[in-house]
């Protein structure tokens, strides 16, 4: 059975149900009320006997005269009398009855069949030792009853079947959107095109939820564009090296003669085009986990990362000096990517370094600051330069992937960070690393 099924299902029943308690409520009202007019007769027929000629056993049964339904006196000892002129009906008579002869009950009512006449009675005490029972039939009370009950189940059919109608409308018009969800799941699906989205109407649960799922699929869009790309921009980058690469390794396995020191020579371009493509596929493989760390966030000294950073690089780049002023700083990260990220400012501040240069670094707040003296970034490179693989025209030349920065954006804001590059006062370059949340270090 299909959800717009149940539901227009579940929504029958809850009318249903509704239906059938109101029906109940009503018949009991109107039988309380047709109820109420019988008592009130009887209670009529009561007060005339109470207040007329007397019932008496001194000569034998007398008649009571004409008093309004089926009266009969009732002896304690069970014995009946005075009915209706003409009148053989017998009213049955019950304990209760009895103990209303004898004084120990007041006037009640109750309900019985006589032959075939189902009739209301009310029994009361009249002289000491008697009780007076009066009975009124019930069969136009019965006949209304038994019109209402149909007229009510009438209703409550009717009303069913219409709550089952429209329960498929409003199921179909309610669940629309679910509809269209299922739709645009299904063609991403068989089309792999990441690009469909769902009309959004409204502002209910069922709106939210499509709202949702096309941010999803545009999340995934763009990172399936990024991938895209990724693989693309790592092929181009790739072919160069690999072709250098292959070209020297062919030369090298030729069995022609080469001038003294070429062997040495390419055998040295081999070692460093390997070496080249190790970085670079290793790069790749940190910006393809994306914003998945490779621990567990943690309480970290972030002036401790920048301090083992600065000695690391200093042993790679003994030509540079570096200078330091690293104030304490407490921030929550993953250790290991921070400290590749500070590495990767600075190696790329030794990099672009005069030689003997200096890079001045700073932590404050939460906040790492490199700054080197060399040739600055131009004014309309500044905003590509933490793209991927992007470099700059003067950095052709240099060696490098154009991914390490490109790695320091992502760990910026896998932490929930910004870094910028700016142009330095008095020439060369200033970039600002900072991680939101940094606490404040313990006293």
């Amino acid at each position: 059975m299909s959800f717009r099924a149940r539901l227009a299902l579940v929504a029958a029943a809850a009318v249903a149900l509704a239906v059938v308690a109101a029906s109940g409520v009503v018949y009991v009202v109107v039988k309380d009320e047709l109820y109420s007019s019988v008592d009130a007769s009887l209670r009529s027929s009561m007060e005339r006997i109470q207040h007329g000629p007397q019932f008496g056993f001194a000569e034998g049964p007398q008649q009571p005269g004409v008093f309004g339904g089926y009266p009969q006196a009732v002896r304690q000892d069970g014995v009946t009398c005075c009915k209706r002129q003409g009148e053989n009906l017998t009213l049955p008579v019950t304990e209760h009855d009895l103990s209303i002869a004898r004084g120990d009950s007041g006037t009640y009512y109750a309900n019985a069949r006589v032959g075939n006449t189902h009739v209301r009675i009310i029994t009361f005490p009249y002289q000491p030792g008697f009780a007076v029972q009066i009975a009124k039939p019930l069969d136009d009370t019965d006949r209304s009853l038994a019109r209402i009950r149909w007229l009510l189940i009438l209703i409550a059919t009717g009303g069913t079947l219409i709550a089952g109608g429209l329960g498929l409308i409003v199921s179909r018009a309610a669940l629309t959107p679910v509809r269209r969800l299922t739709e645009t799941t299904e063609t991403v699906t068989e089309t792999g095109d990441l690009s469909e989205r769902i009309e959004v109407e409204g502002n209910d649960e069922l709106s939210r939820l499509a709202i949702s799922f096309n941010t999803m699929l545009a999340a995934l869009e763009e990172s399936s564009r990024a991938r895209s790309q990724l693989v693309m921009d790592a092929s181009h980058e790739l072919r160069t090296p690999l072709t250098s690469l292959r070209t020297n390794i062919e030369v090298l396995a030729s069995e022609r003669e080469l001038p003294a020191g070429e062997r040495e020579r390419l055998l040295s371009d081999v070692v460093e085009q390997l070496g080249e493509m190790t970085t670079l596929i290793s790069e790749l493989m940190e910006l393809a986990r994306g914003e998945q760390h490779v621990g567990e966030p943690e309480d970290v000294r972030l002036d401790l990362v920048t301090a083992g950073a600065v000695e690391r690089t200093k042993r790679n780049r003994p030509g540079v000096e570096f200078k330091t002023d690293l104030e304490e700083s407490l921030v929550h990260g993953v250790p290991a990517t921070l400290d590749r990220a500070v590495g990767n400012l600075l190696d790329n501040a030794a990099k672009w370094s005069p030689p003997d240069g200096q890079v001045e670094v700073a932590v404050h707040g939460g906040e790492v600051t490199v700054r080197d003296h060399g040739p600055g970034i131009d004014e309309e490179d500044l905003p590509y330069v933490f793209d991927r693989f992007y470099r700059a025209s003067s950095a052709r030349g240099l060696p490098g992937s154009g991914l390490g920065l490109a790695i320091v954006r992502q760990v910026a804001q896998a932490h929930g960070g910004t870094v910028v590059a700016e142009r330095a006062e008095g020439g060369g370059t200033l970039m600002r690393f900072r991680l939101n949340g940094a606490a404040e270090p313990n006293s």
